[in-house]
């Protein structure tokens, strides 16, 4: 019923929308006389506000045209190169990159957002890298007949595509796939597999939530793993290919999201409805880009969810070496030669300081010279992948790491 009645409230949010956009087309024309005077601006921005935040929102498309690398734009070419029931591989590449380019796999996450919100990461990153990303399918849309999606699943999809990509390839985990992809990096060091990643870059991820809690830490662990299996988990209707699938609708983790800092989506809604009056589209625009970004979410599977709850959240599984995959244990010091990089926000309200700098202690047989940690001042959670301060000082961190790895980790797989 949850998932049902969310279906109806979005139709009906779905015509107020488009009434609301007609409306404010029509006050803003510049032929009406009356959006000149009283409150015809005020009314045309507030339906204006009410209209975006209303409105129907689909997969993003990555949009990257080109990226520009020391003055030189270069157009970026963007395909799909590898598919999975629950995940593709898209690849970006530009000509000017040199033939011996660093392959890099950003492994997006899987937490209710299409990996489209990592654009910045991509763009900046292909300047110098030839750049893949996992592409995670939204769970409402896969069919029963595909099976099951779990934990396990998620780092044997990891291991595959970097099988895929072939050995020397570099790996970024954004925010909740530090797990799995430790972990991933972990099963393919103990079995010597040549495609192991040559580094890999965590970024603000719950590798150890036990190091300084944040909301969302809190959240997860003073309930009982039941209570969310029988509040938030909902029934995929029968209008979507995967009707039937039990799934954690994205629209509900977008609730949760917003809900935390209600006050400050207020603010921005409130500062883009006076740029609108004032008549600063520039402005009002850029709140709109974020907000397109940030309400396309997309379902992920009930077992996949309730398994990261309880392994990451609450059990601690990975840093206490209780993690299982496929029955086999996690044996974090099997990583002896993949180099890691933590990276952490200062400000970071989802994965606090220290939760990702965990794996670096963890990796027990990997050598000092292979462990690096870098602590972003005054940035935030989404500020370690997104914006100038990713661009300017935290990239560059990213892309020395992987150069100073690159050849030491290839003759060590050769």
């Amino acid at each position: 019923m949850l998932y049902n009645i969310h279906e109806l409230q979005t139709a009906y949010l779905n015509g107020a929308s488009a009434v609301a956009s007609i409306w404010a087309e029509a006050l803003s024309n510049p032929r009406n006389p009356f959006g000149y005077i009283g409150l015809g601006p005020v009314a045309a921005s507030a339906l204006e506000v009410f209209a975006h935040a209303t409105a129907p929102r689909g997969k993003p498309s990555f949009g990257i045209e080109q990226v520009s690398v020391d003055g030189v734009a270069h157009p970026v070419t963007e395909s799909i190169v590898y598919t999975r029931p629950f995940g593709s591989l898209i690849r970006f590449r530009h000509s000017g990159l040199p033939d011996r380019a660093p392959k890099l796999l950003i492994v997006a996450p899987m937490s209710g957002h299409y990996a489209t919100l990592l654009r910045g990461t991509v763009e900046r990153m292909l300047e110098r890298a030839e750049v893949y990303i996992t592409d995670w399918a939204d769970a409402r849309i896969v069919p029963l007949s595909e099976g099951r999606f779990d934990l396990d699943d998620y780092i044997d999809y990891v291991v595959d595509f970097l099988e895929f990509i072939g050995p020397g390839t570099h790996m970024m985990a954004v925010c909740q796939p530090s797990v799995p992809a430790l972990a991933a990096t972990a099963i393919m060091g103990e079995d010597k597999n040549p495609c192991r990643p040559a580094s890999l870059t965590m970024m603000g991820g719950p590798i150890d939530t036990r190091a300084s809690p944040t909301t969302v830490n809190t959240l997860a662990t003073e309930r009982p793993l039941a209570w969310f299996r029988n509040n938030v988990i909902a029934t995929v209707p029968m209008q979507y290919a995967g009707a039937g699938r039990k799934v954690y609708p994205g629209f509900m983790q977008l609730a949760s999201f917003m809900s935390m800092n209600l006050g400050n989506h207020l603010m921005s809604h409130y500062e883009m409805f006076k740029h609108l009056v004032i008549g600063d589209g520039e402005s009002a625009n850029a709140t709109k880009n974020f907000y397109d970004e940030y309400r396309s979410v997309c379902d992920m599977t009930a077992e996949f969810y309730l398994q990261t709850v309880e392994h990451v959240f609450q059990k601690h599984s990975l840093p206490k070496g209780e993690l299982l995959h496929r029955g086999r244990k996690v044996d974090l010091g099997k990583i002896t030669d993949t180099a890691i990089l933590a990276v952490e926000g200062e400000r970071d309200d989802i994965s606090g300081l220290g939760q990702t700098k965990a794996a670096i202690d963890l990796s027990v047989n990997l050598p000092e010279a292979k462990k690096k940690y870098h602590m972003a001042p005054k940035v935030g959670h989404y500020g370690i992948f997104n914006g100038s301060r990713w661009r300017n000082q935290i990239a560059p961190i990213v892309e020395d790491w992987m150069h100073a790895n690159a050849q030491r980790t290839l003759k060590a797989v050769a």
